[in-house]
């Protein structure tokens, strides 16, 4: 057994965050792994429920939480880094991520999104479809898009009719 198969999973969140026209929020990782792409993501606190973590992150990542769930994915979803990268992320303590993700509409107005926090990880956003998504994000988390992108495939309509009314 490799050092990496003996790590554990870092357990965190992600959240497919629609606007009105049934986009997804994706922003560019400060100084990331290849430009990376992604939706907002973070680990889960001690004795946080991962919902809490969901809200908690948007607000540290993009400046609100003005956010309600419209669905969750009903399992959790891994991901293992590149053996070049375990070691330097996370303090070398995990091998991976096990992601608990939400799909959530964004109740806000896109000018109360503010990636300049606390403390920035992205250095740009934009509303993106979800068929775009696994071009722009790391091959390593690719097969997590694509099977979120596959499971919430009908939010976008659904987001879209619920503006409308």
């Amino acid at each position: 057994m490799t050092r990496k198969e003996l790590l554990p999973y870092r357990d965190c969140v992600g959240i497919m965050l629609f606007n009105p026209k049934g986009r997804v929020l994706i922003a560019q990782r400060i100084g990331g792994y290849a430009k990376a792409w992604q939706m907002p993501q973070g680990g889960i606190d001690s004795g946080e429920q991962a919902i809490q973590a969901a809200y908690r992150e948007l607000r540290e990542e993009i400046g609100t939480n003005r956010a309600e769930l419209i669905d969750c994915y009903p399992k959790p979803l891994l991901y293992d880094l590149p053996d070049d990268l375990v070691g330097k992320i996370w303090k070398g303590r995990y091998r991976g991520q096990r992601q608990h993700w939400f799909a959530m509409r964004f109740t806000g107005q896109d000018q109360e999104i503010n990636i300049d926090t606390d403390h920035p990880e992205f250095n740009c956003w934009r509303w993106c479809t979800l068929e775009k998504l696994p071009e722009l994000v790391v091959p390593f988390k690719r097969h997590i898009y694509v099977d979120l992108i596959t499971y919430f495939a009908h939010l976008p309509n659904q987001v879209q009719e619920t503006s409308a009314s």
